[in-house]
Parts: C-alpha cells; structure tokens; sequence
C-alpha cells in the first residue's frame, strides 16, 4: 500500500506543480500573440512529445521484458535443482543424501539470505550459494559409475547442475543489469520537464482548462516515470518477485 501512496503523491505533486506554474505564466505572462502561435508550438509539441514518448515506451517494455525474464529464470534454476536431485537419485544411497542435503541448504540460502539482499537492491552477496553448488557438484562428481545407467543419470545430474549456475548467474545480474542509467534518467526527466510545460505557449482556452490540461499531463508523465522507477529491480519495488519456485521445489526434494 505504501507503493501505491507515493505514487498517488508523485502524481498529484507534479500535477499540483505544473498547474501552479500554468497560472503563473498565464497571470503574469506575455500574452500578446499567443494564440497565434498555436501552429507552431504545436508541431514544437508533437516532436518532442512523439520522442518523449517512443523513450518511454522502449525503457518500460525493456524493463517489463526484464521482470518476465527474472521470473522465468527462477523458476528454471529451481526446476533444474529438482531435475538434478532427481537424477542423483539413482547415484547411491549416500550421494542421494548428500545431494538432497546440500540442495535443501542451497534452496534456504536462496530465501532466507539472498533474496531479501536483492529486494534492497544489493549488487554484492555472499558466496554461500555459490559454496553450496560447488559441494553440489563434488558430491556428483565423486559418485561411482559402474554400468551405463548410472553414468547416464551422473551427466543428467551434473548437466542440470550446470543449468542452475548459468540461471543463479542470470538471476544475480538482473539485480544490477535492470537499473536505468543515469543518462536514460536525464533524458527522461529532462524530456518530461520539456514536454510539461511546453503546453504553457499554447493560447485560446480558458485559464480553467489550460490548468486541467497542463496539471493532467505532467500527472501523467509522472505516473509513467514513477513505474520505470519501481520496475528497475524485478525483485523490490513494484515488482517484487517472490522466492515462490524455490519454496516449491524444496516441498519436491523433501
């Protein structure tokens, strides 16, 4: 609820604000000539409104692809852990243990320490995770190999240890890889700013509607900054993806 609450206050601040400067240039502006430069200032308004809006656009669909892909991608590790738990299976009874043991860790690691981390925002974790795959592997690694079916199911289980790397990796870098630069943030609110009030060389309407328009679209504006702000990380803010997969797949291995 607190997320909604700032944005309503985003919103409102910025409309409250541009409405403010709309009187002011109406009360106190030059107003000779104005209405007559409606043309112009509304093919002024439509290119830099129309690019405003296509960097918007890109930086949202960006950031919603990368929030999707996170999603997926922790779904796929922990899916892959319970693949090669499965697998493992048929290594022995001790290696069995062993891997479900360490696999279990892993998965509590995963909820308990990193994920809160990567809600905050934090680009560095422990190496625990990385220690728990690392003794993942070394457990299959040693398991014996006598007849093909076990060297079969050996490489299912290392294969599919490899996939949980590559998605944990994948995971780690949509923490710092989904924030916006600060050049795409000049841009943004320097085209936002831009765009907000260039409506105030308009002329013709009514003071009442000119505010309506101005407060409206800089409200607007604002709301669409707002959500690239809370979409940046995919696992905080608006997003907030939930450990949900690695829950699961430790009620699987269990």
């Amino acid at each position: 609820m607190g997320m909604y609450l700032t944005g309503i206050a985003w919103v409102v601040g910025a409309a409250a604000l541009a409405g403010f400067v709309g009187y002011l240039v109406r009360r106190f502006g030059w107003d000779e000539g104005r209405p007559d430069n409606n043309d112009a200032a509304g093919q002024v308004f439509t290119i830099v409104g129309g690019l405003h809006a296509v960097l918007v656009a890109f930086v949202l669909i960006s950031l919603f692809d990368s929030a999707s892909a996170a999603r997926e991608g922790s779904y796929h590790e922990a899916d892959s852990l319970v693949a090669a738990v499965w697998a493992a299976d048929s290594l022995g009874t001790e290696v069995k243990d062993e891997v479900r043991k360490l696999s279990a860790e892993y998965i509590t690691t995963v909820e308990k320490k990193e994920w809160p981390l990567m809600a905050g925002g934090q680009t560095s974790l422990p190496d625990l995770g990385w220690t728990h795959l690392d003794n993942l592997r070394k457990a299959v690694d040693k398991a014996p190999s006598d007849d093909d079916w076990v060297r079969e199911r050996k490489a299912e289980a290392s294969t599919q240890l490899w996939q949980v790397y590559e998605a944990r990796q994948d995971r780690l870098n949509a923490v710092v890889g989904g924030r916006v630069g600060g050049v795409v943030w000049f841009a943004l609110i320097l085209g936002s700013l831009v765009s907000a009030l260039l409506p105030n060389l308009f002329g013709g309407t009514r003071l009442a509607a000119h505010l309506v328009i101005v407060s409206t679209l800089a409200g607007t504006v604002t709301l669409l900054l707002f959500a690239i702000y809370q979409l940046q990380n995919p696992f905080g803010g608006g997003v907030r993806i939930p450990p949900d997969a690695f829950t699961s797949a430790l009620a699987r291995i269990s």
